[in-house]
């Protein structure tokens, strides 16, 4: 099992539709660590630490459970790892 930490920008139609809430219970249920934000342009980013085939899961997930979410376009990176990193939190903004 290799642990791994993603970033993700995601563009649409995901301020103001409940995408953080779905995010981060996407994230719980598949066991992934990190955090999910507004920004200030519209986008949201999204960080998560876990396991590579949950890391796969997420978005469809969120995708699959949000269906007032748009997604236009995901920009997506590795990250190093974050050591003590514990639970998933939505933010107010980067």
């Amino acid at each position: 099992m290799s642990t791994l930490r993603r970033r993700w920008r995601f563009t649409g139609t995901v301020q103001g539709v409940g995408f953080r809430y779905y995010a981060r219970a996407a994230a719980l249920h598949l066991g992934l660590t990190g955090w999910v934000a507004n920004n200030w342009d519209g986008s949201v980013t999204l960080e998560a630490q876990g396991d590579r085939a949950a890391l796969d899961a997420l978005v469809p997930l969120i995708e699959r459970t949000n269906r007032w979410a748009r997604i236009e376009n995901i920009e997506t990176a590795i990250l190093p790892l974050k050591e003590h990193e514990y639970g998933f939190e939505e933010r107010s903004g980067e």
